[in-house]
């Protein structure tokens, strides 16, 4: 007879878990994106813009400012006047007022004054373009600055910009394969030298001026740079130790690292960035403040590169550096995806084990436990039951 229930006794399911949404998996490092199955993705993409931005220093070069080509500079203190009267002025004076460089200049001490950069000139040259502007200014010409700027100077600040880099990157090669390993310290370098180089070639693609400002703002991406991949490399060494047990693919412990990391490494990107984009919007665009925005704008570039490569530059080169390894050689090529991944990425312990024994031990334990069907005694014995003899009666 089967038992009947009443309303109160019957067993209510339990719900079932509530699925986030991408937001809420990513924020909660939840996420199991596959980032060693689209390593190619994003070696190929930074491989195609620094062909790009080679092929645009070839061709076109970088605007250099007056500080590394030499010139001569004019402040003009002026309310009225506007960049159009102000190369009309220069042709007048025999000079090329289409290719100067004219940019408005406004401060609360001084007020609004335009700023001319031209090559370098004779001195009766610059004296009578000083006169012009004064006279169209209405001011005196003592008013109007003039400051002459010799290209040697110029050189010598990339001369030793040069030198900083080489010392940078040779000390923290030794430090990171010290900490870490070399692989991971020749990945650091050539994601270093990819985001300079990337943010140079934005510079020539877009016509950028390139003046000493920014190049102290590429020496200062290169720390953060740095800073992000150690990051990364650093959850890759932790996850190496503690998967030493298993037989795992490298791709698995690649994807299981970037996953965990990858809201830090998006919170401490977006926290130097929305500094930066306020020196940039309100320190240049609202304040005119130009020295900021050359500064802002190659750390800008700076930091969006240095975001990118170190995850899908340097992290991706460990790995394919690290499946050469006797150790991870043999599962090259294999990791898991989709439900397998995001058991991985939740603590979950990898399905195969370096113990075979162990494994072997526990799958016939499993089967020792598995109900065996009912069988009759003439099944169970090897040979056929002797018959019983009868006995005598008396």
């Amino acid at each position: 007879m089967t038992d009947i229930l009443t309303p109160e006794e019957t067993p209510v399911p339990a719900p079932a878990p509530q699925r986030r949404s991408a937001l809420g998996r990513l924020y909660h490092g939840e996420t199991s994106i596959d980032f060693y199955g689209r390593r190619f993705l994003g070696l190929g993409v930074s491989g195609a813009l620094l062909v790009i931005s080679i092929v645009s220093l070839l061709v076109s070069g970088l605007n250099l400012s007056l500080e590394f080509k030499g010139g001569v500079l004019w402040e003009v203190p002026t309310e009225t006047m506007t960049e159009s009267q102000a190369r009309d002025i220069l042709d007048a004076q025999g000079l090329d007022g289409a290719t100067a460089k004219v940019q408005i200049l406004t401060s609360k001490e001084t007020g609004r004054s335009l700023e001319v950069q031209v090559g370098d000139q004779p001195d009766s040259v610059r004296q009578k373009v000083q006169e012009a502007f004064a006279k169209a200014a209405d001011v005196p010409a003592e008013s109007v600055a003039t400051q002459l700027v010799s290209s040697s100077w110029g050189s010598s600040i990339t001369q030793k910009a040069v030198k900083a880099l080489i010392v940078f990157m040779i000390l923290v090669s030794i430090f990171i394969a010290w900490r870490l390993e070399w692989r991971m310290a020749l990945a650091a370098i050539v994601a270093m030298l990819h985001d300079v180089l990337l943010s140079v070639g934005v510079y020539s693609l877009l016509g950028f001026e390139v003046t000493p400002a920014t190049v102290v703002a590429f020496l200062t991406i290169l720390g953060f740079s740095l800073y992000d991949t150690i990051v990364v490399f650093d959850k890759l060494d932790e996850n190496q130790d503690r998967y030493a047990g298993y037989r795992m693919p490298y791709g698995d412990i690649l994807n299981v690292s970037m996953n965990q990391v990858l809201m830090r490494s998006l919170n401490t990107s977006l926290a130097a960035v929305l500094p930066v984009l306020s020196l940039l919007v309100l320190g240049s665009g609202i304040l005119g403040a130009a020295t900021l925005r050359e500064f802002a704008l190659a750390l800008l570039i700076g930091l969006l590169t240095g975001s990118y490569s170190s995850i899908f530059v340097a992290s991706p080169l460990v790995a394919m550096a690290k499946e050469r390894e006797p150790r991870y050689k043999s599962l090259r090529g294999r990791h898991a995806t989709g439900a397998e991944l995001e058991r991985l990425v939740h603590g979950g312990a990898p399905s195969s084990r370096r113990e075979g024994g162990r494994q072997r031990s526990s799958a016939d334990t499993a089967d020792a436990l598995v109900p065996q069907s009912v069988q009759s005694p003439t099944e169970v014995l090897t040979h056929t039951p002797r018959p019983r003899k009868k006995k005598r009666r008396a």
